[in-house]
């Protein structure tokens, strides 16, 4: 098999034992003689795999018995208007970091009184914002941690006088977090949990029903809790993939262990951006995604832009080009992105810089 160093932003790399588990169950899952794809999800031997799954979560975040776990179709983009008919009454207040939290606060505004409370869309979406006041009469504010377009990150828990909401598609379980501090965290497994197709959401029970509106019925979290995720066909194998991830990181010493190898990675490549003069990071400094790194040429060397990416694919460099809206680089580094392929890709900007120097 070819060895490619990934930094795909999402779909991504994934552990080798994940894949690998994943593998073995296509071809007989749990001795049943079936493929995970084909079995029922009502049977006993699927409802163990949804358990330990659950399970796993609450293990490796410490989430209270307040929260339930779901697993659920549609993504994050989806869980954007499930946030906005669960939650939003009268008023809400989105902090708009970039692209995806401007999605969330568009589908809000389409059923009510929904607006940016602050936003960094001045300066490109390169910074968080700060010095902003949370008001008190609002039926939530919400935040996305990690911007994976931006490479800029929210890497605390913010003390919120209203529910605080998060989309934490990008960097979900790769650092600790105090759930008991959250009415809603969610996103999309694609990142750091598994492949597309399955979204997360751990959600404090006690702050539903708070809405006059009427809710479809799939998009009431309530439907889901009742129905243990599975009020319809779960997305099996999306899951079960999840389930041998979250192995995997319990495996390696959880999410406190993985936090300090992901700080570690970051702190490799962005000391290269800073030191090699061919290359500039754009995120604000002291908030940079140690998730996603993005960066492009120095001024004076726009025009090797092209010339770098071609000289890093050859030597195994995949998914570094930037999102189209921005263009230059972007390395996702997510949990199972492994350090051999960081410092290989410091290598690859180390030897360019010297073949042009």
């Amino acid at each position: 098999m070819k060895k490619v160093h990934n930094f795909n932003a999402g779909p991504c790399v994934l552990p080798d034992q994940a894949i690998e588990k994943s593998i073995e169950a296509l071809k007989d899952f749990a001795g049943t003689g079936m493929a995970v794809i084909e079995v029922s999800h009502r049977s006993k031997e699927w409802g163990e795999v949804m358990d330990e799954c659950r399970s796993l979560w609450r293990e490796l975040l410490n989430i209270p018995d307040t929260h339930e776990v779901l697993f659920l179709g549609g993504g994050a983009s989806m869980q954007f208007l499930y946030v906005a008919m669960n939650f939003l009454e009268k008023k809400a207040a989105y902090l708009e970091t970039g692209v995806w939290a401007k999605k969330a606060l568009k589908e809000a505004k389409g059923l009510g009184d929904a607006y940016a409370l602050a936003s960094s869309a001045d300066k490109t979406f390169s910074y968080i914002p700060k010095g902003y006041v949370i008001p008190e009469d609002i039926d939530y504010f919400h935040i996305t941690t990690n911007n994976t377009i931006y490479g800029t990150e929210i890497r605390y828990d913010i003390d919120s006088p209203v529910p605080l909401i998060a989309d934490m598609s990008s960097d979900i379980l790769s650092r600790p977090v105090d759930v008991g501090k959250y009415a809603l965290i969610y996103g999309g497994a694609q990142k750091n949990v598994g492949p597309a197709g399955v979204a997360f959401a751990i959600v404090r029970k006690d702050a539903l029903g708070k809405v006059s509106r009427y809710i479809p019925t799939m998009l009431d979290y309530r439907t889901h809790i009742d129905g243990g995720s599975m009020f319809n066909t779960p997305p099996v194998f999306p899951i079960f993939v999840m389930n041998e991830t979250l192995k995997w990181l319990k495996g390696i010493g959880g999410v406190e262990a993985i936090n300090k190898i992901n700080v570690h990675k970051a702190g490799i490549l962005y000391d290269e951006i800073d030191r090699n003069p061919l290359f500039v990071g754009t995120a604000a400094k002291e908030d940079r995604s140690i998730m996603n790194v993005c960066f492009v040429m120095a001024p004076g060397y726009e025009s090797l832009q092209d010339e770098f990416m071609a000289y890093a694919k050859e030597r195994g460099m995949v998914g570094i080009k930037g999102h189209r809206s921005v263009g230059g680089f972007r390395a996702s580094i997510y949990n199972a992105c492994p350090v051999e392929s960081v410092e290989a890709l410091v290598s690859c900007m180390q030897e360019f810089a010297a073949l042009k120097a």
